[in-house]
């Protein structure tokens, strides 16, 4: 196994970081606990996870799990997302940010969390009040290091300029949706988090099961993520997607090996990235995902695998400035 360092922080991270949003709901209490060993025997020391996943189920699993190796093992959770009906039962506030972080710490039977990540931008709360929040919060010895998800490059820009300014704990790892039909990080968020040193760890390397060779054009399982879930249904909705599936899924076969292990290792091969997240519902899928440790993704295999897609268009929409046209040349 690989170990990177996570942003500035000088902590050591494995090269594959596991998602426990299935543990304790597509995964039972023994089918996590099986995926958790074979993370470990393979090296895997970072584990995400979040508050909200299966209520709350996900965090007391993962809690028993890294309970005789808790020094050992670098411990995401997350706040924002509503936890119960009360009004003030979600979002970045102070009050909230409280309340979330003494549950979660409570349900993982810990007394700190290495990487403690706000879920989304809160657009009802002062940034100041949030970041203040999270720094007051490892002053205290319960976070670590803090982290945003599913947050735009001008916010993480944004945060981290209060907190330079003010002397707060920065943000020193982002998690942004990123796959092959999903590039929009590579437009401002990924180099970003290059520029300011700043660990990135990508969700959804396999497009919720897109990328898994199950989906192409005209091709739909009987079940799986995006056939019985709406939110997922509609993110990868775009015909054009299947159709790169389906290719995709031709150039694994082509390759000799699982389009999962290629998409994860697609994803990681960027160099902004850190450790892309990997999930499964059971330790067969879980192979496919660690079996991305073994593909040798060259720069000419990147740009086959990335010639699949569409390429987002640069951040001023210059489109000439990639072509031999560009005034852009010193």
């Amino acid at each position: 196994m690989e170990y990177r360092f996570l942003g500035n922080t000088g902590v050591k991270v494995s090269a594959l970081c596991f998602g426990t949003m299935s543990f304790g709901g597509k995964a039972d209490e023994d089918m996590s606990g099986k995926m958790f060993h074979r993370c470990r025997e393979v090296g895997i020391n970072f584990f995400d996870c979040a508050n909200i996943y299966e209520g709350g189920r996900s965090e007391q699993i993962l809690g028993k799990l890294i309970a005789d190796c808790r020094d050992e093992i670098v411990l995401t959770s997350k706040a924002y997302f509503p936890t119960g009906e009360d009004v003030n039962a979600r979002g970045a506030s102070r009050r909230h940010i409280r309340q979330a972080l003494e549950e979660s710490l409570r349900r993982l039977g810990t007394d700190y969390i290495d990487l403690y990540f706000i879920h989304r931008f809160d657009d009802k709360t002062p940034l100041e009040e949030t970041l203040k929040a999270l720094d007051d919060a490892t002053r205290q010895g319960k976070i670590l290091y803090i982290g945003a998800s599913n947050f735009a490059a001008w916010q993480v820009a944004k945060a981290l300029g209060i907190s330079a300014r003010e002397g707060w704990q920065r943000f020193e790892c982002i998690q942004p949706m990123y796959n092959l039909v999903k590039r929009q990080a590579e437009v401002e968020i990924l180099p970003m988090a290059q520029s300011e040193n700043v660990a990135v760890i990508p969700y959804s390397p396999l497009g919720g099961g897109l990328l898994t060779g199950k989906y192409g054009v005209g091709k739909r399982p009987a079940e799986g993520r995006l056939v019985d879930n709406k939110m997922y249904g509609v993110r990868y909705s775009d015909d054009w997607m299947y159709k790169t599936a389906q290719d995709f899924d031709a150039l694994a076969k082509e390759l000799n090996c699982a389009p999962a292990a290629l998409a994860v290792a697609w994803v990681g091969s960027h160099p902004a990235v850190t450790a892309p997240i990997i999930g499964a519902s059971n330790v067969t899928q879980l192979e496919d995902s660690l079996a991305s440790l073994d593909v040798e993704m060259t720069p000419a295999l990147r740009e086959k695998v990335s010639a699949l897609s569409p390429e987002p268009a640069p951040a001023t929409d210059r489109n000439e400035e990639r072509s031999s046209v560009s005034l852009n040349k010193r």
